[in-house]
């Protein structure tokens, strides 16, 4: 099985997962400006949407998405609990959580990573930010992981998007249980393996 990634994109966030679950998974850097992987391969033939992540299975199939990427890996190993039965009242809670963070968070901090972007710009997506992150406050400050004491693909999508922040210069200072959360989530084995893989910390 193969991930193709990006260093710290979203395809962090499978990454971590696929960690987690003790998968022996390949991985391929793609370079998203031109489109191609680091072993010369043309990425739009393996995905013709041209963006991280992709999974590549043993069989060939690629899957696309990165909350459908998550949930397949948690199922491959339930043991693990990365995600409730499908099924399940949970399930459809975890589901709503990768939903919010895909729509709310990850795409509202699409348009801070273009040079281009104008300060008024900037300063309303950065608002909208601060609004979104304001219910998932609330949300921590009673438990340590978006879904009660587990730790859940949730947490790994919602560790990988607001770890951009400090690059785009996003000041989240005003949630000390997102912040105590990001910690948590860092100190994971998993995710130190992950990040090591990926050059983001030696």
């Amino acid at each position: 099985m193969k991930l193709f990634y990006t260093p710290g994109a979203c395809s962090l966030a499978s990454h971590i997962i696929a960690t987690e679950v003790g998968l022996k998974l390949e991985i391929e850097r793609v370079d998203l400006a031109t489109k191609t992987t680091e072993h010369g391969q043309d990425f739009m033939q393996i995905t013709r949407k041209g963006y991280v992540p992709a999974l590549q299975l043993d069989n060939g199939h690629v899957l696309t998405e990165g909350v459908a990427i998550l949930q397949y890996l948690a199922d491959l190993e339930p043991s693990k609990h990365l995600a409730p039965v499908n099924g399940t009242w949970e399930r459809y809670e975890l589901q709503a959580w990768l939903a919010y963070i895909n729509s709310e968070l990850h795409k509202s901090y699409g348009p801070l990573f273009r040079p281009t972007i104008s300060a008024e710009a900037r300063a309303e997506r950065v608002a909208y930010l601060a609004k979104r992150y304001e219910l998932i406050e609330q949300e921590l400050t009673a438990k340590p992981y978006l879904m009660g004491d587990h730790f859940t693909v949730a947490d790994a999508y919602l560790f990988t998007v607001t770890n951009w922040a400090q690059h785009l210069k996003v000041d989240l200072s005003a949630f000390p249980h997102l912040a105590a959360f990001q910690g948590r989530v860092a100190g994971r084995a998993a995710t130190l393996t992950a990040m090591k893989a990926e050059g983001l910390i030696s």
